[in-house]
């Protein structure tokens, strides 16, 4: 293992439509798979981290969003790439539904998630870390893991780094996609 790449899903890996709760509206963004490809070829191991703050908000059911997951993972799957991991966070502090209501530490920019990821793969704490996202909530967790961290432009990645910069919040990176943070990431750890 060369290191653990934590990945945004929606739109990062898959186009953003808001909340999906459709499986037939999974499409993979364009490059995405073939990045995957590359990185596990090279020994990374994938780990999707993601907030799925619509359950919380009664935008869809946790079986509407376990529907989408298994779609997401078939789509990827008939591509060539298995993850070795997948976290979602279904609460948010405004959540309409009481179950899902309030704070957790999984909800991104918390690193609950990745964590979890971390101690159920045995990842020790040498190993080198990436986060990308199209979200300043992905490169807030990385900073919080000690990951360096890739914004991408799909997505809300342009709004975002707007929004960072505004903050005084920045990646490591900025790129098109995901294809290009995948570059990054072998160039950077010196794999490719």
């Amino acid at each position: 293992m060369k290191g653990i790449v934590f990945l945004d899903r929606d739109g990062t890996l898959i186009e953003e439509v808001g909340y999906l709760r459709d499986p037939a509206e999974v499409r993979p963004i364009a490059g995405a798979a073939d990045a995957l490809r590359c990185l596990a070829k090279e020994r990374y191991l994938l780990a999707v981290i993601s907030n799925q703050a619509g359950v919380a908000r009664g935008k869809f059911t946790p079986a509407e969003m376990e529907a989408v997951h298994r779609e997401f993972l078939e789509v990827f799957r008939r591509e060539g790439v298995a993850f070795d991991a997948v976290e979602y966070c279904p609460h948010h502090p405004d959540g309409t539904l009481a179950a899902y209501r309030g704070p957790c530490d999984c909800r991104k920019p918390g690193t609950g998630m990745a964590v979890a990821v971390l101690r159920r793969l045995g990842v020790p704490d040498s190993c080198p870390r990436w986060v990308v996202g199209d979200k300043m909530s992905d490169v807030l967790m990385g900073v919080r893991l000690g990951a360096r961290t890739v914004l991408v432009g799909t997505g809300y990645g342009f709004v975002e780094k707007r929004e960072g910069e505004r903050l005084g919040v920045k990646p490591d990176a900025f790129l098109p996609g995901m294809r290009e943070a995948a570059e990054w990431i072998l160039s950077v750890n010196g794999t490719s």
